[in-house]
């Protein structure tokens, strides 16, 4: 008789919320720490924002309150979100029981074949978060609004983007981007031109063709343009890009809140199938803090 495998008992353990927290920091710009991650959020954050006008005046004997101050705020509010996925052990056993025999080249999947259902969803969970966090449209269903539509949407440094993206042309875009930054934002320590594939691929050409000659190229790796680093973001669609400050831009979630769970169910002795339900939830959003000091690079 064939062995059978079977998860006898539903899990829903402890260490739930680590599982979570792997999934979520997982996407390439959170796990790089390419924007500011503030977890625990039980309901929304508040983002204050302070603007003075004439501060410093001449020295007087007196005191005489004559600057202004501008407060506002805003606000970064995880959305709930949800993984209910069905699995057929038989198509996932094949691959758990090749590593536990040995004979597998793969030497990252999880012990426990819960786990590795587990780590197959973590791994939808982070591809999904990435897109969104770059994602050029509104909320949309198992989504949560995107840092390049909401930067859009504010009083943003708005440039206009080429629709073809080349080796030729790549350093004339880079050069509209960083000559567009603030210059109350340029220099800082913290300050990143944000990039999707298709820029990054066409930078990297560029160099590569001109050997490094060019003097807006410092340095090779990691990339940077005239001084000012490059992060690569995957989930940026093509031709999209923004430069800021990674202390301005916020993702939010709250990985310590009850809301976040992962569950797994054998449903085999109860429905008799031989399937498994993977059951995640989660809370995730991304903000700025001040429009006015991000660049927005589109095609307009």
């Amino acid at each position: 008789m064939a062995t059978t495998l079977s998860i006898t008992s539903t899990y829903a353990g402890q260490f739930s919320g680590k599982y979570i927290a792997a999934a979520l920091l997982s996407a390439p710009t959170l796990d790089k720490g390419f924007i500011t991650i503030k977890p625990n959020i039980k309901y929304k954050d508040v983002i204050k924002t302070v603007s003075t006008v004439g501060l410093i005046t001449d020295a007087t004997c007196d005191f005489d309150a004559t600057s202004s101050l501008s407060l506002a705020e805003q606000i970064l509010q995880p959305k709930e979100l949800q993984v209910n996925l069905q699995l057929c052990k038989k198509t996932f056993r094949s691959d758990w029981e090749a590593v536990q025999m040995g004979i597998s080249v793969y030497d990252n999947l999880p012990p426990s074949f819960t786990d590795f259902l587990i780590a197959y969803a973590a791994g939808k969970v982070a591809e999904s978060t990435e897109q969104s966090i770059w994602s050029t449209a509104s909320a949309a269903n198992g989504t949560f609004e995107g840092l390049p539509s909401l930067i859009e949407s504010g009083s943003s440094v708005k440039i206009s983007g080429s629709a073809s993206i080349t080796s030729a042309s790549i350093v004339a875009e880079l050069g509209k981007i960083v000559d567009a930054i603030p210059s109350t934002v340029y220099g800082k320590e913290d300050t990143a031109i944000y990039l999707p594939s298709n820029m990054v691929r066409a930078y990297e050409r560029a160099l590569g063709q001109n050997n490094f000659q060019f003097q807006s190229f410092v340095g090779t790796k990691p990339l940077n343009f005239d001084g000012v680093p490059i992060y690569y973001c995957p989930g940026l669609p093509s031709s999209v890009a923004i430069a800021g400050q990674k202390s301005n831009l916020f993702f939010g979630t709250g990985l310590m809140d009850d809301r976040n769970e992962v569950v797994v169910l054998d449903t085999s002795e109860t429905l008799g199938d031989q399937n498994v339900r993977v059951i995640m939830r989660y809370t995730a959003a991304v903000q700025y803090g001040i429009a006015g000091d991000i660049v927005s690079y589109k095609v307009r």
